[in-house]
């Protein structure tokens, strides 16, 4: 079992392996903080290729603002956003987003300008925002230290030995949360590279060849100790 130094020591030296490997990746792909809000509702269960799809149609009806998705009929709306799936469930669900925003904080900015800690308390009991999609949201449009969680995570780091693969969300992010600086970039970038190295490497069958963790790892296949 590691101690605290210890954990923030390792999960320091993953980072720099992976930031070497892969270079900084520059997330999140977006023109707007309001554009990464709405992108992290629809990258629920899909892949970002049709969330891409998506909002070039909302761009082009003008309509990655809060203001116009309040003001879309929510019919229009699902059809327009029909290639990231679920896309009458996800319809509701932007429409209701857009007017807790608006009924509550009164723009954007005014949500991102408190307590942030506040805010994902807020942000979670909001329906259709889950713990992934609120820390999405929380670090990548409003620049708070929230580090983001993901199935990608929990696989990697299990087979790190640092978590368990039926440890739940909060029991996961506590890892980083706990033993890494507040700092939005790193976690951001963080994120960021774990998603690429389990696209490339550590996927629900390894690829273990040419892994740049493979000397961390604890599967057998990667001759780890």
């Amino acid at each position: 079992m590691l101690d605290k130094e210890q954990t923030q020591t390792a999960l320091m030296e993953l980072f720099e392996t992976l930031l070497s490997r892969y270079g900084a990746l520059n997330w999140w792909p977006a023109d707007t903080p309001f554009e990464v809000c709405v992108g992290a509702i629809l990258t629920q269960n899909t892949n970002w290729g049709n969330v891409e799809k998506v909002i070039v149609n909302l761009k082009r009806e003008g309509l990655l603002s809060v203001q116009a998705l309040r003001e879309i009929d929510e019919e229009r709306l699902a059809e327009l956003i029909r290639p990231s799936g679920f896309f009458n469930v996800k319809s509701a669900r932007l429409k209701e987003f857009v007017v807790w925003i608006l009924q509550r904080h009164g723009s954007l900015e005014a949500m991102f300008g408190g307590d942030w800690r506040l805010l994902r308390e807020e942000l979670c009991a909001v329906r259709g925002i889950g713990p992934e999609t609120c820390d999405s949201i929380l670090l990548y449009a409003g620049e708070k230290p929230s580090f983001v969680v993901d199935a990608y995570t929990r696989r990697l780091f299990s087979r790190l030995g640092l978590v368990r693969e039926t440890d739940d969300y909060h029991r996961v992010r506590a890892l980083f949360m706990d033993h890494l600086p507040a700092e939005v970039p790193l976690f951001n970038e963080y994120h960021a590279l774990i998603v690429e190295q389990c696209k490339r490497h550590c996927r629900k069958k390894p690829s273990c060849e040419g892994c740049p963790l493979s000397h961390f790892c604890t599967l057998p296949a990667a001759g780890a100790p």
